[in-house]
């Protein structure tokens, strides 16, 4: 028989655990065509979600849950979910419900007619989010495909089911800020997508705030794409040419006689702080990439386990 393993990474989520425990259960107990199980991966959580994980895992032998020994973010959280994944297929879905587990089934008779190596979910509807929420998703996704190399689906999420040989590709990765729904998409194979409705929080609060989004949109573009280095090389040319123009300009001027040692100065404070904000911008440009690379250089793991349940 087929198996099937079900990763939930999980963060401060004791007011929706027990209920996404429930649904879930329920949706596996139903699929007879797959052995399966839960990975629950707590990503130090600082409320009681650890307690509860155990106590749902000492109950259920078909759970299994790692802890981490700090918070180490959410694609660390996956990515130790896939590490330990031993099944032939999986399906990624957060605890919060946004991503409904109902919809497990449906994935699975999609993998199975199309034969797909990933099914991917694309968010039809974001119900419960914010306009502004709503807003940056879209700019994003379509910012990402037009730095990155590779095409990323618009409007996706960790949310998708993956086969064995997504999963033993993923394993070889190494990299230390991973953004596993671009790195999925790099690997290949053939790839379908399912329409859904993305629900609001069933409970509880988002875990991406606005700060943790922005950080999460640069590793993602950074990690994916030199192009940004290029455009910060294309504003240099650029101001480079301002400046000859310029400096002709005012070569020309005083010969001929149509400037003055006192005029245009509002003109140089302009320049000087356009060329230093070009400057400052590649540099940090530069400094972002460096920072990748000293971060991958000191080669730290990505996480760190403190304890197993059944595992």
């Amino acid at each position: 028989m087929n198996t099937l393993s079900v990763i939930v990474p999980c963060y401060n989520e004791e007011a929706v655990i027990t209920e996404s425990y429930s649904r879930l259960k329920k949706v596996l107990e139903g699929i007879k065509t797959h052995k399966t199980e839960i990975i629950f991966i707590n990503d130090g959580s600082k409320d009681r979600t650890a307690e509860m994980l155990t106590d749902i895992a000492t109950a259920d032998k078909q759970v299994k849950v790692l802890h981490f020994s700090r918070n180490f973010g959410h694609q660390p959280a996956v990515t130790a979910g896939i590490h330990c994944c031993e099944s032939d297929l999986a399906v990624i879905i957060d605890a919060d419900l946004q991503d409904p587990p109902e919809l497990i089934p449906d994935l699975l008779e999609t993998q199975s007619r199309e034969q797909a190596n990933v099914v991917y979910c694309v968010r039809d509807e974001r119900k419960g989010e914010s306009i502004f929420k709503k807003l940056s998703a879209r700019l994003f996704y379509r910012s990402m495909n037009y730095l990155s190399e590779v095409n990323f689906p618009l409007d996706t999420g960790d949310f998708r089911l993956i086969d064995r040989q997504v999963m033993d590709e993923f394993k070889k990765f190494r990299e230390k800020g991973k953004y596993i729904r671009g790195i999925i998409s790099w690997i290949g194979f053939k790839q379908v997508p399912f329409l859904y409705q993305r629900q609001a929080r069933f409970a509880g609060e988002t875990k991406y705030p606005l700060s943790k989004m922005i950080q999460f949109a640069s590793t993602a573009m950074l990690y994916f794409s030199k192009k940004p280095l290029k455009l910060a090389t294309g504003m240099g040319f650029i101001t480079v040419l301002i400046g000859i123009v310029y400096a002709a300009y005012t070569l020309v001027g005083k010969i001929v006689g149509y400037t003055h040692a006192l005029s245009g100065w509002s003109s140089l404070i302009i320049l000087i702080t356009f060329f230093g904000g070009v400057q400052l911008l590649t540099v940090g440009v530069l400094g972002q990439y460096i920072g990748i690379l000293f971060d991958e250089v000191k080669d730290r793991p990505e996480y760190i386990i403190d304890k197993k349940d059944n595992c």
